[in-house]
């Protein structure tokens, strides 16, 4: 059974910090504590799960080595077994890097792998909450078909006569002996007397490789998505990379996206904001009715419970705030500016005041001002 991805299993973005994290591993350990789970073996394992995930995510080495290769850091004998998730213990860094300058450790080499790939998908805001399946055509090395990898047009592939078979050779400079990839086959440790002409030996050809990509609903800016295998092909006999398709949401002409939550300024006319109106509002779901109270003031925030984005993680939606800008009105009939102005003469001496509460505090903050500068 493949493993989960660690954002995954914390149920954090690729780009949280640290403290996000802790809080995120927090929350999960109490969750599947044996403790609070007694006998319960799937709680058991996910509480591995979550443990084994911050063990890698909150170290900045670690980290960087499973966003770069996922699994595959920890596996194929790119790390020791004794020191957590496939890193060396103190030893094991001093005996490799000692071991290869003075010729010692046997030259033990970790296998190779092809090399991961990265793509970038940029999404429209409705199609990353709904989610989408989508069709990639990436630049790739595939494997040979004629030779099926091998490099060999008759399938036969020989042990390099020079390191026999170890990829590495030791040479002597002065008083120093060091290891170095052998010349002769190029550190694979093989060697082919008759290279496939399709690929010239290297069992890789360049091609065009076309993937259906499942993008889960709620993905986000930067949120990456991981398709084990599809990477590069290795060479012969070592596993493919991973591809990596990373999601750009393009900026949208009404909403604002901060996490789960959506933003959206919603245009109202004096009038509508002093005597109260209802207005429909646009969501993701479709228009709803927004009830504006009388003597809204500009930039007053209206929240819309669940009107924002379900989470690709916990599922659950966040909310829309609906921020109100009092328009100035333009374009006035005779009529119009006529009323207008009958309405500003309504308002005389510090009985204006008491309509305009904002430009009060603010009259009142400047002449506090000039007194001090005065005094």
């Amino acid at each position: 059974m493949s493993k989960r991805d660690y954002y995954e299993v914390l149920g954090v973005a690729r780009n949280a910090g640290d403290e996000e994290l802790k809080k995120a591993y927090r929350r999960a350990a109490m969750k599947h504590h044996p403790d609070r789970n007694p006998g319960d073996k799937a709680a058991e394992a996910a509480f591995k799960e979550c443990k084994e995930a911050y063990e890698v995510l909150s170290d900045g080495g670690k980290r960087r080595l499973y966003d770069q290769h996922g699994h595959a850091a920890f596996e194929h004998g790119m790390g020791g077994g004794n020191a957590g998730p496939g890193f060396h213990d103190v030893g094991d860094i001093f005996g490799d890097i000692f071991g290869n300058i003075f010729g010692g450790g046997g030259g033990r080499q970790a296998p190779r792998r092809g090399a991961d790939v990265g793509y970038v998908m940029e999404l429209d805001l409705e199609e990353a909450v709904a989610g989408i399946e989508k069709r990639i055509e990436i630049p790739t090395l595939a494997e040979c078909a004629p030779c099926k990898g091998s490099g060999s047009a008759d399938g036969k592939v020989d042990t390099c006569a020079t390191c026999h078979g170890r990829g590495q050779v030791r040479m002597q400079r002065g008083p120093f002996a060091m290891q170095a990839a052998c010349p002769h086959c190029g550190g694979s440790g093989k060697t082919i007397a008759n290279p496939c002409q399709q690929c010239d030996g290297a069992g890789r050809v360049e091609e065009d490789k076309t993937l259906s990509v499942k993008i889960p609903a709620g993905v986000d800016n930067g949120d990456r998505i991981r398709l084990a295998g599809e990477g590069e092909a290795g060479p012969a006999g070592t596993p493919a990379g991973d591809l990596y398709v990373e999601v750009r949401v393009r900026p949208h002409a009404i909403f604002q996206r901060d996490g789960d939550d959506l933003h959206c300024e919603v245009p109202i006319r004096i009038s509508q904001a002093a005597l109260g109106d209802t207005v429909r509002v646009p969501t993701l779901g479709g228009e709803v009715e927004l009830r504006i109270p009388a003597e809204t003031q500009s930039g007053k925030v209206f929240r819309l419970r669940d009107r924002g984005v379900k989470s690709v993680r916990s599922r659950a939606p966040g909310d829309l705030y609906c921020k109100v800008a009092v328009e100035t009105p333009v374009n006035l009939t005779a009529e119009q500016r006529t009323l207008l102005e009958q309405f500003e003469a309504s308002f005389s001496g510090e009985d204006a005041r008491r309509h305009s509460p904002k430009s009060a505090t603010f009259l009142d903050g400047v002449k506090g001002f000039w007194d001090r500068m005065v005094s």
